[in-house]
């Protein structure tokens, strides 16, 4: 029973993942609703084409990527270099999260300039919405890094105590 709680992390990251990037690809087909919170009026009303390459489409593709990741998290049988390479891609995925959604939490609170010219309606959605979405989606790729593979190992060392 306690393997599947576990398994279910990635399958919570994967879906993180998965509607972050349904959001950028409606935001890349043209789609305007958030838009302006998310990445302020200005990037919003005039779609440079370097921000729709990179940060819309660019982003979505990564996300589902991640999605990937976050899949492989959760399968069962996969060992050796996969399987480090996936829970160290899954703590990176945590770690970048984790940094962006605290660190620009805590600009923003601080008033730091550096952040640039940010609207109250962006700070507050910023503040209300997309950090803690960012900081949700940290959290959910560290458990399903901290957990892939933990069945096995669980499995090994019951087999273990079984065997004496």
């Amino acid at each position: 029973m306690r393997f599947g709680w576990l398994r279910r992390h990635g399958y919570l990251a994967a879906g993180w993942a998965a509607a972050f990037a349904l959001l950028h690809f409606f935001w890349a087909l043209g789609g305007e609703a958030g838009l302006d919170v998310s990445s302020g009026e200005q990037l919003a009303s005039e779609r440079p084409a370097w921000f729709v390459a990179g940060g819309l489409w660019g982003v979505g593709f990564l996300c589902l990527i991640g999605s990937a990741v976050a899949m492989g998290l959760q399968r069962r049988g996969v060992h050796g270099r996969r399987w480090r390479m996936l829970r160290l891609l899954g703590r990176a995925i945590c770690l970048l999260l984790l940094v962006r959604g605290i660190l620009v939490e805590v600009l923003l609170i601080a008033g730091v300039s550096a952040v640039g010219e940010v609207s109250a309606a962006q700070k507050f959605w910023t503040l209300a919405v997309w950090n803690p979405w960012f900081i949700l989606g940290g959290v959910l790729f560290g458990l399903a890094a901290r957990s892939s593979g933990s069945d096995m190992s669980d499995r090994a060392r019951a087999g273990s105590v079984a065997g004496q």
